[in-house]
């Protein structure tokens, strides 16, 4: 849905609408602060290196017709798109950053090679995270959806991905852990996801 560079590379943040069966029951053991260690590729002296990430799991609502915006509300930037897309995707300003003024909240979008699509898409993601906060006001037991959020910072983390001096992915919160880290980062985390559903139903 959006792609941030990194100040000097990778990502310095990204948006991604993920779709399946339970895709959001699933998905919600990966939010919190995930930490990695490694030998940095940018370290001329090659010295561990420690990173942190943020991850938020968002459910998307069905009737979000329901929700109302007033345009007095809404700050509209455009700018230019980055990453894939192709050339007329990086050439216009087609890409569309949203700021509800009332509760600080900023959605962007930039798939789309439109910008009137992208700016339909972004109000949608912005009805869904409204959506979510008037839920929390209801009822306190939507922090099961919401969670904590927590520093990014060392001791906060959910997991940790360690690839020197030896070869670990452990989850804090369950201590379930493997030694193929490649194999986690390339994709391989429904036993992670597993364990930290059955940790969920054994505390209930």
């Amino acid at each position: 849905m959006d792609y941030q560079d990194g100040d000097e590379a990778g990502i310095k943040s990204t948006t991604l609408r993920i779709s399946g069966r339970h895709a959001y029951g699933l998905l919600k053991s990966e939010k919190g602060v995930h930490r990695l260690v490694r030998i940095s590729p940018f370290d001329a002296n090659k010295r561990r290196h420690t990173s942190f990430a943020s991850v938020g799991v968002v459910p998307e609502f069905s009737d979000l017709e329901d929700i109302k915006i007033n345009d007095s509300d809404l700050k509209i930037d455009t700018y230019h798109s980055q990453g894939a897309g192709g050339q007329n995707v990086n050439k216009t300003e087609s890409a569309v950053r949203i700021t509800h003024l009332p509760t600080g909240i900023v959605v962007s979008c930039q798939i789309e090679r439109s910008q009137m699509s992208n700016k339909e898409t972004a109000l949608n993601m912005l009805k869904s995270k409204l959506m979510q906060l008037e839920i929390d006001k209801r009822n306190k037991e939507l922090k099961n959806i919401v969670g904590e959020q927590k520093n990014i910072e060392w001791g906060s983390q959910i997991r940790s991905y360690v690839f020197c001096p030896y070869t670990l992915v452990k989850d804090n919160r369950t201590n379930y852990e493997e030694v193929d880290v490649n194999s986690v980062m390339d994709g391989n985390i429904l036993n992670f996801i597993y364990a930290y559903l059955d940790m969920e139903v054994k505390n209930k």
